[in-house]
């Protein structure tokens, strides 16, 4: 999705760095972002439409971590990742956040749910970018043109920041959990009413548990811890398997150095073992070494020798012949 190599790993690592925090508060992730030094992500694009498509791509790219199916921590953290880039962008005018029209209600129950929960620094952020203008609503999520057909690239959520699929907590709330409550009070009150003892129901109208409420409750909240214990194991086998993996690289390439290694040991072995024999061309070139005992003769070649001995002496001139 990111034209800038990196780019997602780098959001990816902070969001995760707040996520094992286990807080919301823009302190903690303020303190984050300054030791990565987040702001310099917009540096090294000089030409102003480099630096254009670098910022519409950079909070394209944080926007995603702000609407489900991420978790509330994550969707806090990205809030505040969004805020941080689009007060630390250097173009100007301002690239603004895109949000869409169908959208723009989850965002409002997010915030909604922020002020219930009296995270007010979270609240204030966004506050902040309302009033900055920064969200620039359109009415899809990403820029379409007229004729003309492309393949719209799916985003590959990450299964450590997304929020648990829980239908259990979906369906039992805590408003169900309380409606059930006065409903299971006011159908006691009705069994005493209607029974011969007015303090207690007869025997025959119980034909629920008296504790149903309760006990629903309970099933509930074993649910719950079981589901974060299980995303707990998921995680540590997950990097117990990250460690194995480059446990395994490693000796591959211990491995594969040695194998290396070796062979070009073979190599140089062969190569200076290896005896040249001169081709028939050239053998009268070689020169064979004597040992010492041929005395003056020693560096020459017999062949040569004989080949001289056998040449014929030219003939002496008439001129040089003595007169009888």
């Amino acid at each position: 999705m990111s034209s800038v190599p990196g780019l997602q790993a780098d959001c990816e690592e902070l969001l995760g760095a707040f996520q094992e925090a286990d807080t919301v508060r823009f302190e903690r992730f303020a303190e984050l972002w300054r030791e990565r030094r987040f702001h310099t992500v917009f540096y090294g694009r000089i030409r102003a439409l480099e630096r254009n498509k670098l910022t519409k791509k950079t909070l394209e790219l944080a926007q995603q971590y702000f609407l489900p199916p991420y978790a509330f921590q994550i969707r806090v953290g990205a809030l505040y990742l969004l805020y941080g880039l689009y007060s630390t962008q250097l173009c100007q005018p301002k690239q603004k956040i895109r949000i869409a029209l169908k959208d723009w209600p989850e965002i409002q129950r997010f915030r909604q749910d922020l002020i219930d929960s009296q995270h007010y620094d979270a609240a204030y952020i966004f506050r902040t970018l309302r009033l900055s203008r920064a969200f620039h609503f359109t009415a899809m999520p990403k820029l379409l043109n007229y004729r003309t057909k492309k393949k719209i690239q799916e985003n590959e959520f990450k299964e450590e920041f997304k929020d648990p699929s829980n239908r259990v907590n979906s369906l039992i709330t805590n408003d169900v959990l309380e409606e059930l409550m006065n409903i299971h009070d006011h159908y006691q009150k009705m069994k005493c009413v209607i029974s011969a003892d007015k303090s207690q129901p007869d025997k025959a109208l119980s034909l629920i548990k008296d504790e149903f409420v309760v006990t629903l409750k309970d099933i509930t909240l074993e649910h719950q811890e079981w589901q974060q214990n299980r995303m707990k194991l998921f995680l540590n086998a997950k990097e117990t398997d990250e460690i194995s993996n480059k446990k395994e690289e490693g000796i591959l390439l211990e491995s594969e150095g040695s194998e290396r290694a070796n062979a070009l040991a073979r190599i140089k072995y062969r190569s200076y073992s290896a005896v040249v024999e001169a081709s028939k061309s050239r053998r009268h070139r070689q020169v064979k070494l004597e040992s010492s005992e041929s005395g003056s003769n020693y560096g020459k070649s017999p062949n040569r020798s004989k080949k001289q001995s056998r040449r014929p002496q030219p003939a002496r001139r008439r001129d040089s012949l003595e007169v009888k």
